[in-house]
């Protein structure tokens, strides 16, 4: 586990532009409309013939997963193609940490073959704010992941999802449902959920997968699916992480989707034009039932197309936060 920060210290230049993109907790609205209406400009860009532009062209992104991950990994490395990046895919499995080196040696090396962003994913919370403070400046740092704390990228993917398919998220009542307690997109969620203005954030589910306090920020619990459901505007459901899980935290999966997944009859409680969303992968029939998961108001391949653009909008929005701050130390310097 890594020392936190705090990351607005350091994911901020001197101007209040993005430099690195580590979590959403305590970034302003502007920022994350800025966020929103930037990857907007990309999302149409997978219809186009030529499904590029140049703004990281020069530029070297290197995606360091010490987590695997097929769909996150994936849609990063389109999304710095598509910006002209190149980009390097680091094995961790086979890579020097394996072998005794040291995270910061790792840095070292890459840093020393002229890196210009590191796309970091990690099973303990903190790693991309501790990889963040030890870069040199001229790196960028985006949060693909780490531990419980934070999935930056997907709560704004899911805030994109949801602002193209209903607009002001001012009198939208959200509920997100499933295993928060391991959930790093479901604290991502909320405080991008908070900072936009949502009228109301709801988190549905058992006892045993509730983190302790977690009305502290600012949600309604409900233990009872069906009460929590009852006229919800967006239904956010979230994949049960088992391999987190360090004991029997569940008396079965059949027994959780009976009391918390998503059926056509749960989902008739919500709001009539209710929408479903899923981070994904999903588990059919544990999570949502595959009526629903594919059904009409199923958003979850939306969600897919968003994430591209969304990536592609906090990376370039990270380089030109650090080549802005770069220019500034230069200015002061003259």
């Amino acid at each position: 586990m890594f020392e936190q920060t705090d990351p607005n210290q350091i994911q901020l230049n001197c101007e209040g532009q993005l430099k690195h993109y580590l979590t959403t907790e305590g970034l302003s609205r502007e920022i994350l409309t800025e966020i929103l209406d930037t990857a907007d400009s990309f999302v149409d860009m997978g219809e186009q013939q030529v499904k590029k532009v140049p703004l990281l062209r020069g530029k070297t992104v290197v995606n360091l997963f010490f987590e695997s991950s097929t769909r996150t990994l994936s849609t990063f490395e389109l999304a710095a193609k598509r910006l002209s990046a190149d980009v390097l895919n680091l094995n961790i499995s086979t890579s020097s940490t394996s072998k005794g080196e040291t995270l910061k040696d790792t840095l070292m090396t890459l840093e020393a073959m002229h890196s210009d962003m590191f796309v970091v994913r990690h099973s303990d919370s903190g790693a991309a704010h501790f990889i963040a403070e030890h870069v040199t400046p001229k790196v960028a740092v985006i949060n693909a992941g780490d531990g419980r704390h934070a999935h930056p990228t997907q709560a704004m993917l899911d805030m994109l999802t949801i602002r193209r398919h209903k607009g002001d998220f001012a009198p939208l009542t959200v509920a997100i449902v499933g295993d928060i307690l391991h959930s790093r997109v479901a604290r991502s969620q909320i405080h991008a959920l908070r900072t936009l203005g949502a009228a109301e954030i709801r988190v549905i589910a058992p006892q045993t997968l509730l983190p302790r306090h977690i009305e502290a920020l600012g949600v309604r619990v409900f233990t009872d699916m069906e009460q929590g459901m009852k006229d919800v505007d967006v239904v956010m459901m979230l994949r049960l992480q088992k391999e987190r899980m360090n004991s029997a935290l569940l008396p079965s999966e059949s027994e959780f989707y009976k009391l918390y997944g998503l059926s056509e009859e749960k989902l008739a409680l919500a709001h009539p034009e209710a929408v479903v969303m899923h981070p994904g992968p999903i588990n059919r029939g544990v999570e949502i039932a595959s009526s629903v998961a594919d059904g009409p108001r199923s958003l979850i391949l939306d969600q897919v197309t968003n994430g591209i653009a969304v990536r592609m909008a906090v990376m370039s929005m990270s380089m030109s936060g650090q080549a802005t701050e770069k220019q500034l130390q230069l200015k002061s310097g003259e």
